[in-house]
C-alpha cells in the first residue's frame, strides 16, 4: 500500500506502490529481447566481418556504429521520451518502435554478401537497439520506488544475462545438437549464425511486446503526486552557458593534423571529428544562451550535459574507464581466442569456427553468471552499501581480464569469465540504482541518455584509436589488449571510491 512522506512546506508526497516479484518481472522482461539482439551482435559481428574478408586490424573501425549511434540516439530519445504521453504511455512507444526496427535488422545482417552491407546493417541494428534500450533505464526510475531501485535494476540485469546466454549459445546449440553447419565458403555467413539471428529477431519482438502489454505507466497526474513539482518540466528554464567551444575544436583539429603528420590509422580521424562536432555544439549552445533564445532539443541536451548533478559526474568517470574494458572484450575476444587458444587465423577454417563457437560459450558463461549474481545484489548492497558493492564487482572483472594473459587452454577461460560475469552484473545494476535516486524525475530520460554517452564515448575511443595503439605497442600480440582492459577496470575501481564516499549511509544501504 502506498505511503506518504511529509515535505518541509507541509504538503504530502505519495510513495509509489511497492511492486511484487511479477510486477518487477513484467517491467523488465522486454530487456531479455533487447539483450538477445545486443548479444548476437557482440558475439557474432566480428565473426561476420572476418567471414566477409575483414582483417583483425580493421575490426575496431567497423564497430564504430555502436558509439556513434549511441552518442546521437540515446540523449535524443531520452529528451523526447521525457516529453511524450500517448495511449501507450511515456516510454513504451519507443520500446516498440526500436524493437520492430531491430528485428528487421537482425534478419538482414546475416544475409550480407558484401562488407558494406553488413556494416550498414550494424548501424541500423545498433541505432534501433539504442532506441529500444534507453527508455528502459528511465522506465524503472518512473515505476519503482527509491527503496526498490536496486531490485528493479537487478531484474533488468537478470534478463540481460538470460537473453545474452540464450543468444551467445544459439550458434553452438544449433551446430552441436541440431547438426546445423557452422562453416561456410569464403564470403558467406555460416547457416548456424543466420538461424540464430532469425530466432533472435522473433525473441526480441515477443519479449518487448510482453512488457508493452503487461505494464501500465503512471499518468502525468500520478507522477505529480509521487514527485510534486519535480515531476514536471519547466519550459522556461534558462539554458546553461557552456564554456567556449573553441578549446574542443582546437583539440579536435590537432588530432586530425596528427593523423596525417604521424601516419596514424585513419579511424582516428573519427575521434578528431567527434571533438570538433562537440566543440561546435557547445559554441552554438553558448551563443544561443547568451542571446536568451528559447531552448530546442539540441541546445537543451547540451545545457543539461553542462549541468550534470555532481553524483552523475563522478559516476561518469567510473563508466568511462569501465566501458573501455568491455568494448575491448566484445571486439577482440573472438580473434584473440581463435588465434591463441585454437591456433587459427583463417575465418573459413574449422578451427577458427570452433574457436568462434567457444567464444559464444564463454559469453554465455559471463552473462549467465551475471544473471545469477544479480539476484544477490540487492542483499549485498543492503549490507555493505551500493558503492562498495560496485567496487568489488569492478575488481573481480579486473582480475578476470588479467587472467587472459596467463591462459592458453580454452577450457581454463571459464574462471576468468565467471569473474567478468560478476563485474557485468554490477555494471548493469549499481550505477543506475545509485544515479536514478540522485536525478530529477522530470529529466530522468534525458539524463539517462546523457549518462549513457559515457558508455559510448569510450567505445568511440576504442573504435577509432585502439587499432593504432595495438599496431604501435604490440603489433603481433593483440592479447595484451586484455591487460589494458584489466587496467581500465582497476582505474574504474579507484574512481568508484569517490562515489562511495559521497553516498549517504541510508542511500547506500537501501535495497
Amino acid at each position: 500500500m502506498a505511503g506518504s512522506v511529509g515535505r518541509p512546506n507541509g504538503t504530502q508526497r505519495v510513495e509509489r506502490p511497492r511492486l511484487s516479484f511479477w510486477g518487477l518481472w513484467n517491467l523488465s522482461f522486454g530487456f531479455f529481447g533487447i539483450q538477445v539482439g545486443f548479444a548476437l551482435q557482440n558475439a557474432n559481428v566480428s565473426r561476420i566481418f572476418q567471414s566477409l574478408g575483414t582483417s583483425i586490424d580493421d575490426l575496431a573501425f567497423l564497430w564504430i556504429a555502436g558509439p556513434v549511434t549511441g552518442l546521437l540516439v540515446q540523449p535524443i530519445i531520452g529528451y523526447f521520451s521525457d516529453r511524450t504521453w500517448s495511449p501507450l504511455g511515456r516510454r513504451r512507444p519507443y520500446f516498440l518502435a526500436g524493437a520492430i526496427l531491430a528485428s528487421l535488422a537482425l534478419v538482414g545482417m546475416p544475409n550480407s554478401h558484401a562488407l558494406w552491407f553488413a556494416a550498414g546493417m550494424l548501424w541500423i541494428l545498433d541505432a534501433s537497439l539504442n532506441i529500444a534500450m534507453e527508455p528502459f533505464r528511465a522506465f524503472v526510475g518512473d515505476m519503482v520506488s527509491k527503496q526498490q531501485r536496486t531490485a528493479g535494476y537487478a531484474f533488468q540485469t537478470v534478463f540481460i544475462g538470460a537473453g545474452a546466454v540464450a543468444a551467445s549459445l544459439a550458434p553452438t546449440v544449433l551446430t552441436r545438437i541440431f547438426g546445423v553447419s557452422n562453416v561456410a565458403p569464403p564470403g558467406e555467413i555460416p547457416l548456424s549464425v543466420r538461424l540464430a539471428f532469425y530466432i533472435g529477431a522473433g525473441a526480441l519482438m515477443v519479449a518487448v511486446l510482453w512488457t508493452v502489454f503487461t505494464t501500465r505507466e503512471y499518468s502525468p497526474d500520478e507522477m505529480r503526486r509521487f514527485e510534486g513539482a519535480h515531476a514536471s518540466l519547466s519550459h522556461d528554464e534558462p539554458l546553461a552557458v557552456p564554456l567556449n567551444g573553441f578549446w574542443w575544436v582546437t583539440v579536435g583539429a590537432i588530432v586530425i593534423i596528427c593523423v596525417g603528420q604521424f601516419q596514424l590509422d585513419k579511424p582516428v580521424y573519427i575521434l578528431g571529428g567527434a571533438l570538433l562536432a562537440y566543440g561546435g555544439l557547445q559554441e552554438f549552445t553558448r551563443r544561443h544562451a547568451l542571446a536568451g533564445r528559447r531552448a530546442g532539443p539540441v541546445t537543451r541536451i547540451v545545457s543539461d550535459l553542462v549541468q550534470m548533478p555532481p553524483m552523475m559526474k563522478r559516476l561518469a568517470v567510473v563508466q568511462f574507464f569501465t566501458w573501455i574494458a568491455l568494448f575491448i572484450l566484445w571486439i577482440y575476444t573472438t580473434p584473440i581466442v581463435t588465434r591463441y587458444m585454437f591456433g587459427a587465423a583463417d575465418a573459413a577454417s574449422h578451427s577458427y569456427n570452433d574457436g568462434a563457437d567457444w567464444v559464444g560459450v564463454l559469453f554465455g558463461v559471463y552473462n549467465g553468471v551475471a544473471a545469477l549474481y544479480a539476484f544477490a545484489l540487492p542483499e549485498i548492497a543492503h549490507r555493505i552499501g551500493r558503492g562498495r558493492t560496485h567496487m568489488a564487482g569492478l575488481l573481480a572483472g579486473a582480475v578476470g581480464f588479467g587472467l587472459f594473459l596467463l591462459i592458453r587452454d580454452p577450457d581454463w577461460l571459464i574462471p576468468p569469465m565467471i569473474l567478468i560475469g560478476i563485474a557485468w552484473a554490477s555494471i548493469l545494476t549499481m550505477p543506475y540504482a545509485i544515479l536514478s535516486s540522485a536525478l530529477p524525475q522530470a529529466k530522468l530520460g534525458v539524463f539517462m541518455g546523457i549518462f549513457n554517452m559515457f558508455i559510448v564515448l569510450p567505445q568511440l575511443l576504442v573504435s577509432s584509436a585502439m587499432g593504432t595503439i595495438m599496431n604501435f605497442a604490440f603489433p603481433k600480440e593483440p592479447i595484451w589488449l586484455m591487460g589494458i582492459a584489466s587496467l581500465m577496470l582497476l582505474l574504474a575501481t579507484v574512481a568508484m571510491r569517490g562515489v562511495g564516499r559521497s553516498l549517504q549511509p541510508e542511500a547506500g544501504a537501501a535495497k
